[in-house]
């Protein structure tokens, strides 16, 4: 990886230049690589490089940390321009009236201003509820609710039909001004215009200005199989519409999966709770237990003890993130009858009877603690 090239070479001048200088060095550099006019094939990385600079350079602060420990004092400190139009928001209108970026090159959009960034539509939530047969195999819902969209009366613009928006005569289209106190230079959005860089002086009777209308929208959601409760499944363009062109917001639906029956679900492991009866128990079985696919056999050990855990292998909810489906753990706690009948009671006691004589290996060191503690 190569290194970062030093700012004050990048915008050539010396290391004791003063703000001017590097104000006017910059001001060159943004002309000769600014992106609308250049033609150079780095142009852009060039532009955003000796912005880079600037911004560090610039700052009396920023420009100590790094005369004193060159690119690490100031990683974090500055801004990472992501794109031009970063730059022209951080330094757009950093020379006053209609900004350095303005005067040059008529701006980055109509009636003399630079371009505005469109906002994206706001995002909206749907509540899902599904059973828990939905969530662990997936399921289409369809889902009703209310959103703004761009009104059709006016096309979205917010003026009435046959008017036009005006721009803005206080940040004259650009949607910011700047504001000064003694030394510092603030850049806000236009109080008047609220950011648009456009006022409407004949709104919409329809959407009152606002170019947004709201509507019902039906919409069917394909719910990935293994969804949980508090997971959220994002639909992409079927928000809101953006209130000056942009693109739409986002619908998330929100998903409650209700209590089932027999089964809990712990990530992608169903557990079930199984009762058996003592004879089960001691002598072993083969009964029928329920899953989300089915009845499926399972086999009770001679001996099994109460709380004893079977696993049946995939027979859990898929995990949607890694696709591997889980596996259903049965518990088996042994049911004791309270109402017996004399057959029943006559048997249990014969038992009783041989179990004094045979005493079981647990019991008996059950047993010798009982009497060492006595």
């Amino acid at each position: 990886m190569s290194e970062k090239q030093c700012y004050y070479e990048i915008l050539g001048v010396d290391r004791g230049a003063g703000k001017v200088e590097i104000d006017r060095a910059y001001r060159k550099l943004a002309i000769k690589y600014h992106p609308d006019s250049s033609k150079a094939e780095d142009a852009v990385e060039r532009f955003k490089e000796a912005s880079e600079a600037y911004e560090v350079l610039s700052d009396a602060d920023k420009r100590a940390r790094y005369d004193r420990f060159g690119h690490a004092g100031v990683d974090g400190a500055h801004s990472q321009f992501n794109d031009v139009e970063d730059i022209f928001e951080a330094f757009g209108e950093m020379f006053g009236g209609g900004g350095m970026f303005g005067d040059l090159f008529g701006g980055r959009g109509g009636g003399g201003g630079r371009r505005r960034r469109t906002r994206r539509g706001a995002d909206i939530r749907c509540n899902v509820t599904l059973t828990l047969d939905e969530a662990a195999k997936g399921v289409s819902k369809d889902l009703s609710f209310r959103r703004n969209v761009g009104c059709k009366t006016c096309a979205g613009s917010g003026a009435a039909p046959g008017s036009q928006p005006e721009t803005c005569a206080t940040c004259g289209g650009r949607g910011q001004v700047v504001q000064s106190a003694g030394i510092l230079r603030v850049q806000t959005a236009c109080p008047h215009c609220g950011g648009a860089g456009q006022q409407i002086s004949q709104p919409c009777s329809d959407c009152r200005g606002s170019g947004l209308q709201s509507e019902k929208a039906e919409l069917t959601v394909e719910i990935p199989a293994g969804v949980d409760d508090g997971m959220r499944v994002r639909v992409q363009g079927e928000g809101e519409a953006s209130p000056d062109g942009g693109p739409p917001g986002d619908c998330y639906c929100f998903i409650t999966v209700k209590e089932h029956e027999l089964f809990k679900r712990d990530g992608s492991s169903l557990i079930l709770q199984l009762p058996i009866s003592y004879s089960q128990a001691a002598l072993g079985a083969e009964i029928e237990i329920p899953t989300l696919d089915g009845p499926e056999k399972l086999r009770i050990e001679p001996g099994t003890q109460n709380g004893e855990v079977f696993t049946v292998r995939g027979k859990g909810v898929v995990d949607p993130r890694g696709g591997r489906v889980g596996d259903l753990l049965v518990q088996v706690f042994i049911e004791v009858p309270k109402h017996l009948s004399t057959e029943q009671e006559e048997l249990l006691r014969k038992l009783a009877d041989l179990d004094s004589e045979s005493v079981l290996p647990h019991r008996k060191t059950f047993l010798e603690k009982v009497a060492d503690l006595f």
